[in-house]
């Protein structure tokens, strides 16, 4: 007899085997990814989601703290195939509902071809199909989260000192601990801001770049970071990384739509449309910039899509990227754009990072 019960938007009801118990709703959309369980279950992009891993084991190598990208799990729910103890102990802990022994492959592809869906899962010996369905309902019936930033920011500034190189003006809507990692490697002081920082608590910072961090849901509802692109447009240098890209293309004038299932893996090809070169990203973004306006050029694009993966303008000090650069987990193709965001901070010396 199942202990576990997920109840999808299309009508279907899944049997599964409960591993951490619980109810809980959201969004389902699903990784690729086959290493970097911890990274992405503690990655702030995943706030509100219910995670499904495509890999078929999950927790093959343990669970080790120092490759956490933030303090806590972020989804609401994990899904595989099946999971370790380690994994199981670490989700039980945090209070997240896990389930497994369910077909993956078949959930995966049910999103690839339907979209992201909602969902409810009810996990427990005492739980019933009917449970998982009036989670599904109170989903189905939830309004947009437009403050879900404060779900995922800091409360107030941290500094991080890496050196002299830059100061960095981090807003954080959700930002993962490599990026941060990234620039101090390259000897940058990094304030990190909260996601409704104003012009003052920038100003306080007095900082050579100002850096539009990753994070969940709708760009449009961060509209103060939305704000200090528009305030500081021309007069520093401005970066963004995922939702990052999409506020500042919104600030320029560009516009941004949801995507049908979104890039969340870490073997995404990326031509940048320059050069030539193809590299492999880490992404995890469930919308795109769909037009950028006339103030910023597309400058590299996915393979499969023709999704715009790079954003610049190179008169007014803009670069953006759609994938994630730090990695962690994936390939680190391309680093080299943190390298390339402090070169625009004035009289520099970048200090590169193996």
């Amino acid at each position: 007899m199942s202990d576990a019960y997920l109840a999808l938007e299309d009508g279907r009801v899944v049997e599964a085997r409960g591993r951490a118990p619980g109810r809980t709703r959201g969004e389902l959309v699903f990784t690729t990814a086959y290493t970097g369980y911890e990274e992405s279950l503690t990655d702030p992009s995943y706030e509100e989601q219910v995670l499904t891993f495509s890999y078929p084991l999950i927790g093959n190598y343990g669970v080790r703290s120092e490759r956490f990208e933030s303090d806590r799990v972020h989804p609401r729910a994990a899904i595989a195939r099946e999971f370790t103890e380690d994994v199981v102990e670490w989700l039980d802990e945090e209070g997240i509902p896990a389930i497994d022994h369910l077909d993956t492959r078949e959930l995966v592809t049910s999103i690839r071809e339907e979209g992201a869906m909602k969902c409810g899962i009810a996990v427990g010996p005492d739980a019933t199909p009917e449970d998982a369905k009036e989670e599904l309902a109170a989903c189905k019936g939830m309004s947009e989260h437009v403050d879900i930033g404060a779900q995922v920011s800091v409360d107030e500034a941290e500094v991080y000192e890496g050196g002299s190189a830059a100061t960095v003006a981090l807003v954080d809507c959700g930002a993962k601990g490599s990026i941060i990692e990234s620039l101090c490697d390259r000897d940058a002081t990094v304030h990190v801001l909260p996601y409704d920082a104003t012009p003052e608590d920038v100003e306080a910072v007095d900082p050579d770049v100002l850096f539009i961090s990753n994070g969940p849901g709708d760009p449009k509802n961060f509209e103060a970071a939305e704000s200090l692109v528009d305030a500081y447009l021309g007069d520093l240098p401005i970066a963004g990384i995922c939702l990052g890209q999409q506020v500042v293309a919104n600030a320029l004038g560009g516009s941004t739509e949801k995507m049908a299932f979104g890039h969340r893996g870490v073997n995404q090809p990326v031509r940048d449309l320059d050069s030539g070169r193809v590299v492999m990203t880490t992404q995890n973004h469930g919308y795109t910039v769909g037009e950028p306006g006339d103030r910023l050029d597309v400058t590299q694009v996915n393979v499969n899509d023709g999704t715009a993966e790079g954003l610049a303008n190179d008169e007014l000090d803009v670069i953006t990227r759609q994938y994630h650069p730090e990695a962690n987990p994936g390939p680190h193709d391309s680093l080299d754009f943190f390298d390339e965001v402090l070169d625009m901070a004035p009289d520099t010396t970048v200090a590169t990072s193996d």
